[in-house]
């Protein structure tokens, strides 16, 4: 067999062996979280399957473009200017599988904490806050695109700050900040920095399964076990 198309096979293998990989390794995080065997494999279906739907939460009209005339004499062509697009309507909504369900996985893990009491619950804010600040200043809103985030810094940054601080709760500590960092730090504060520029579907958590609130709220507890 020539060793090109072996190389092939070899890819599309691992291609369709990924999705079942990256299912165990979230099971494997949600177990750490105390979370049931069963219970965990049906939040990460409900992951993957929820990244296909989008909760709508909110609607704007986009503002319109205007157009200054080709000729300006003197700048008085800035006095009337043409309407070049209409304003277009924007969406904001709720990705399923990217944003509620890893929401739900918090405030059952925040719960589970205050339940613990100590410092438990002050080691979580702490942690949360950290994140929320350093996603908030590191997430960059691009017109046309979204808002752009490293997609591993939030996690690890979620699971160092969670083993300094929360010992044997570093686990859902980590997780708690690693969610809440990108969603609040960088989508939620971010809203207002898109503007009004254009219209559609703007989605918290919409890129699915590899969205960065999901990378970083398992890649942290992974990494905090």
């Amino acid at each position: 067999m020539p060793a090109g198309v072996l190389a092939l096979i070899v890819a599309l293998a691992m291609l369709l062996l990924l999705p079942f990989l990256l299912a165990d390794a979230m099971v494997s995080a949600l177990l750490e979280l105390g979370i049931a065997p069963r219970v965990a494999t049906l939040l990460v279906i409900g992951i993957f399957v929820g990244s296909l739907f989008n909760v709508p939460v909110w609607r704007r009209a986009g503002a319109a473009v205007l157009e200054y005339r080709p000729s300006d004499f003197f700048g008085l062509g800035r006095l009337a200017p043409r309407l070049a697009q209409p304003g277009a309507r924007q969406v904001i909504a709720l990705n399923v599988g990217g944003c509620l369900i890893p929401s739900l996985i918090v405030v059952y893990e925040l719960a589970r904490l205050l339940d613990a009491g100590g410092g438990a619950p002050r080691h979580a804010a702490v942690a949360i806050g950290l994140n929320i600040a350093a996603c908030y200043l590191m997430a960059r809103p691009v017109a046309g695109l979204g808002i752009l985030l490293p997609a591993l810094v939030p996690g690890c940054l979620a699971a160092l700050v969670a083993m300094v601080l929360a010992g044997e709760h570093a686990p859902p500590v980590a997780f708690c900040a690693g969610v809440l960092g990108p969603l609040i730090g960088a989508d939620l504060l971010h809203l207002r920095d898109l503007g009004r520029r254009g219209g559609g579907l703007m989605s918290i958590g919409g890129a699915g399964t590899f969205d960065g609130i999901v990378i970083s709220g398992f890649l942290a507890t992974m990494l905090s076990t």
